[in-house]
């Protein structure tokens, strides 16, 4: 949260989640979707126990349930919650609501963002 590393304007780029832009590209190359679980690392691979299986079936987002959802507030049992509620429950309505009545909002407000 207060990270001496930080610039101040990396943490307006934080805060407003535009380091996360590059991942676009990510996108535009199909490795990504716009909207899905969050990439986890190999070292979070073992926090996530047997619902891993799940999550490897999706491509990751840029944003997601976890996201517009309390983000860096949430406890990691939430997060995993979270991206299994949206894995089990994948809609394009569910995309629509997440991109634009959550994630839209949730950018302008900063809210969870460090």
């Amino acid at each position: 949260k207060n990270d001496p590393r930080i610039t101040r304007v990396g943490k307006l780029l934080r805060r407003t989640s535009l380091d996360e832009l590059p991942q676009l590209l990510n996108v535009l190359f199909g490795q990504m979707s716009i909207v899905g679980p969050r990439m986890i690392s190999p070292a979070e691979h073992d926090l996530y126990g047997r619902m891993k299986l799940n999550l490897l079936t999706v491509k990751p987002g840029l944003t997601g349930m976890w996201q517009v959802s309390g983000r860096s507030d949430l406890k990691y049992d939430d997060r995993v919650r979270l991206d299994m509620y949206y894995i089990r429950n994948y809609s394009i309505w569910l995309d629509v609501q997440i991109l634009f009545f959550q994630t839209i909002p949730a950018v302008f407000k900063g809210r969870g963002a460090y």
